[in-house]
């Protein structure tokens, strides 16, 4: 070969080489620190979304860079796209900024109190301490009730002591995961803790989202065909039975 033609090719011949060579795509992933979805323990993460978006991820030919952050921490990086995906119920506030591109089953959210507080109706929670996850938006009626009083906490966990130490008088957000916090509690202190009757206010949808700024060139339609697969394989119910997170 003639040293031109030679030299000609040696910047296509590199070129193909470090392509052949090259890591997948990075995707920064923030899964909610909400057990049973986000569970960090000692270091160690895992939990039901932090499991389905790896798969997510991985399946569709990236790599996925997966943290577990507090809901309002996550919600403020999506609308920055410092974030580039997560799995949460979706928030109007975040309509305008991410993409909506798989739903999950649906889940419950409800209101509820230790044993012998019950309530019958939103209604019943005027004048009464309500414990909130900080970042959250549950429900409508009783956001814009100034009468509740809520009280913003990172975690279920820190939620549950409110109550426990008389500090609170109901706690909202999914069953499950009040449920897990309650028995991860009563677990650490060895001491059995009972609510009252649920009051389900509101079913709502977990979503796979995706910040509209992400820098990250996601293909979507890689993403959303990469879940349908996962969905088909029974991968979300093997997982959800799992953590428990029906």
């Amino acid at each position: 070969m003639k040293l031109i033609n030679l030299i000609i090719l040696m910047p296509l011949l590199i070129s193909s080489t470090f392509t052949a060579y090259a890591s997948p795509q990075k995707i920064e992933v923030g899964t909610i620190a909400i057990p049973p979805y986000g569970i960090n323990e000692q270091g160690e993460s895992s939990g039901l979304y932090y499991e389905l978006a790896d798969l997510i991820v991985s399946n569709a030919g990236y790599e996925c860079n997966n943290k577990i952050a507090p809901y309002a921490r996550i919600v403020k990086s999506l609308k920055f796209g410092d974030t580039d995906l997560t799995i949460m119920f979706r928030q109007p506030e975040l309509d305008n900024y991410v993409d909506y591109i798989a739903a999950l089953p649906s889940k419950s959210l409800v209101v509820m109190g230790l044993q012998g507080q019950a309530f019958e109706n939103i209604s019943g929670l005027s004048g009464k301490k309500l414990v909130y996850l900080r970042g959250a938006k549950f429900n409508k009626l009783i956001d814009n009730n100034k009468a509740i009083s809520k009280h913003l906490v990172k975690d279920f966990t820190l939620g549950i002591k409110m109550l426990v130490s008389g500090r609170a008088d109901a706690i909202i957000g999914p069953l499950q995961s009040i449920q897990r916090a309650a028995l991860e509690l009563e677990i650490a202190g060895n001491k059995k803790i009972t609510f009252g009757e649920p009051l389900i206010i509101e079913t709502r949808t977990p979503w796979i989202q995706i910040s509209k700024k992400s820098r990250a060139g996601i293909d979507i339609k890689k993403l959303r065909q990469s879940f349908l697969q996962l969905e088909e394989a029974n991968t979300l119910n093997i997982l959800q039975a799992k953590y428990n997170a029906y």
